[in-house]
C-alpha cells in the first residue's frame, strides 16, 4: 500500500509540473517511482531524481544513470518558467509570499524549492525571477517509521523530543507519523494532538482536509505562522501533544516555553547533520535550555525515515555545550594575555 501511495505521489508531481518535464517523467518505470524522494529540474541540464541509491539522471527513454550523459535531454529556462506557472495555477502573484521564502507547497504536502535571480528591495528578498531550477521534494507517509524512536522515547518519561537531522533525512515524515501514533492511541493512550503546520508539509491539508493520515484525534492549524499557531493551539485546542516542524526563532522558542508551563508534550525538529553541528547551533542550546526536551533523536541521512544515527540525552548535550564554551573562553583568555 505504501509503495502504491508513493507511485501516485510521483505521478501527481509529474502531472503538476506539466510540459516537457512531465513527458520525460512519465517514462520512469513503475518499479522506480516509489523510491523517488526528490525531482530536480535545472535549466540546460537533464532531469535528476534523488533516491536511496543517490542522484540519478534521466534520459529520453526513461532509463536512469548515475552520471549525466551528453545525449540526455535538457530542460530550458522557458520549460522551467512554464512548470512554475503551472504549479502556481497560472497566478504566480498569489504565491509571492511563499516564493519570497524560496519555495511553494503543493496539494499533498509536496514542496517545491525555487532558485533563480532574487529580487531585493531595501535589503529584503521580495521575489524570484529568471528561474534556473526547481527542486520538488515528494512528501511521503511511512507507517511504522517512528517505532525505533518510540522505543527509546518510552524510557525517558513524560518529556518532549527534539528531532535532528540533515535535509531529506525524514524529520517531517517522522513528526507526521508521531502525530498519527499518539492521536490513534498506538502508545496505549489516545492523546489530543495539535499539529502546527506552517508550510502545509506535515498534514498536507487541501481545502481544510489533511491529505496524510495524522490520526483520529489530531487538530491541524495549516498555513499559520508557528509562533502564533503554537500559542493559539494551546489556548483554544487543549492538546496534550503539540507537534511542529523546524523551530528556530527566539519568538518560536518562547512560544514553546509557554507550552511547557501548560503541561503540553512537545515534538519539533532542527537541522543538524551530526552531533558536532548540533552543538554549534545556538538554537539547539536555546531549545534544550527550555527544559521541554528530554532527548534528541539524530536521524541518518538518505536512508529510510526514522532511522536513528544516534540518541542523546538533553542534559548530556547541554553539559558538553558548557564544556565547549568554557574551553573557547579559556583559549580566548590565553590569547588576550599573550599566553601560548
Amino acid at each position: 500500500m505504501t509503495e502504491l501511495v508513493q507511485e501516485r505521489s510521483f505521478s501527481f508531481a509529474a502531472q503538476a509540473l506539466g510540459g516537457r518535464a512531465a513527458i520525460l517523467l512519465e517514462k520512469v518505470s513503475d518499479r522506480v517511482r516509489p523510491g523517488v524522494q526528490e525531482i530536480g529540474l535545472r535549466a540546460g541540464k537533464p532531469v535528476s531524481l534523488v533516491t536511496k541509491e543517490g542522484v540519478l539522471f534521466l534520459d529520453d527513454r526513461g532509463i536512469l544513470s548515475r552520471l549525466p550523459q551528453r545525449n540526455m535531454p535538457a530542460l530550458s529556462a522557458s520549460d522551467l518558467a512554464e512548470s512554475l506557472r503551472r504549479l502556481c495555477g497560472y497566478s504566480i502573484y498569489s504565491f509571492q509570499e511563499e516564493l519570497r521564502e524560496g519555495f511553494l507547497t503543493l496539494r499533498g504536502g509536496h514542496r517545491v524549492g525555487v532558485a533563480g535571480t532574487t529580487v531585493v528591495r531595501e535589503g529584503r528578498i521580495t521575489g524570484i525571477r529568471e528561474i534556473s531550477s526547481l527542486n520538488l521534494r515528494l512528501a511521503r507517509a511511512c507507517p511504522g517509521c517512528a517505532r525505533e524512536v518510540l522505543n527509546h522515547f518510552s524510557q525517558v518519561g513524560e518529556s518532549g523530543l527534539l528531532v535532528a537531522g540533515p535535509p531529506a533525512s525524514g524529520k517531517t515524515t517522522l513528526l507526521r507519523e508521531l502525530a498519527r501514533v499518539f492521536s490513534d492511541g498506538e502508545t496505549g493512550l489516545v492523546r489530543k494532538v495539535a499539529l502546527v503546520d506552517e508550510r502545509g508539509e506535515l498534514a498536507g491539508a487541501w481545502g481544510g482536509v489533511p491529505q496524510f493520515d495524522v490520526g483520529e484525534c489530531c487538530d491541524v492549524l495549516s498555513g499559520c505562522p508557528k509562533t502564533e499557531g503554537i500559542l493559539q493551539a494551546v489556548r483554544s485546542l487543549s492538546p496534550s501533544v503539540l507537534i511542529c516542524d523546524e523551530v528556530g526563532s527566539r519568538e518560536e522558542i518562547a512560544a514553546l516555553r509557554y507550552c511547557l508551563n501548560m503541561g503540553v508534550l512537545l515534538f519539533t525538529s532542527i537541522h543538524a547533520g551530526s552531533k558536532e553541528e548540533l552543538l554549534r547551533r545556538p538554537q539547539a542550546r536555546e531549545l534544550l535550555e527550555t527544559g521541554a526536551f528530554s532527548a534528541v533523536a539524530m536521524l541518518s541521512s538518505r536512508r529510510e525515515p526514522g532511522t536513528l544515527q544516534a540518541w542523546y540525552q538533553a542534559g548530556d548535550l547541554l553539559a558538553e555545550m558548557d564544556r565547549n564554551s568554557s574551553s573557547c573562553a579559556g583559549r580566548q583568555l590565553c590569547r588576550v594575555s599573550g599566553v601560548a
